[in-house]
């Protein structure tokens, strides 16, 4: 059983960046203003993407396995309450479905009543990341020890970013044109 535990976790540490890095590349693109990293952004997006779905969608099936384990009594109750196991759980579903709608959405927008356009998947993904995010904090106690000199700084980045790409595409911030010397 121990083995499941270390492939859990193991998923989990490789799917958050993964979906850091999704979110990152779709927030630059469609950013021009981002030069270099508006066109390794178009690259990259939907392969960074994929991974981090499948690595996330692998995390979730262990951690299900898992966390069915030490409820049953097969593996050891981790050093926590079972109590908080299980609300960590209900936030990494939560995450998960979130998720996989974005990529069902994504994959087949005429499956829902409506198509979806671009702007509806980018917010179940991001919704998605905002309950992964919750869910490593919370329940990732082997990185407990990064939350404040890595995810502080790290999601601050996101926002950052992200409120810059919405600052120039509004107009209220003008970037230098790069072709005018």
């Amino acid at each position: 059983m121990e083995v499941i535990w270390y492939l859990d976790r193991g998923a989990a540490l490789v799917a958050y960046p993964a979906l850091y890095l999704s979110v990152l590349t779709g927030i630059l693109y469609t950013a021009r203003s981002f030069g270099p990293l508006y066109r390794f952004s178009r690259r990259v997006h939907i392969e960074v993407s994929v991974f981090a779905m499948l690595m996330t969608l692998l995390h979730g099936v262990l951690g299900v396995l898992d966390t069915w384990f030490i409820v049953t009594g097969s593996a050891p109750q981790p050093a926590y309450s079972t109590t908080y196991l299980l609300a960590g759980v209900v936030v990494g579903v939560g995450a998960l479905q979130v998720l996989v709608v974005a990529v069902l959405g994504f994959l087949d927008a005429q499956r829902f009543e409506r198509p979806w356009g671009p702007r509806v998947i980018h917010a179940f993904a991001y919704g998605g990341f905002v309950f992964a995010t919750i869910h490593a904090v919370a329940i990732g106690t082997d990185v407990a020890g990064l939350i404040r000199p890595v995810f502080g700084p790290a999601i601050a980045f996101l926002g950052y970013v992200l409120l810059l790409r919405l600052l120039v595409a509004s107009g209220r911030l003008s970037t230098p044109d790069p072709t005018r010397q």
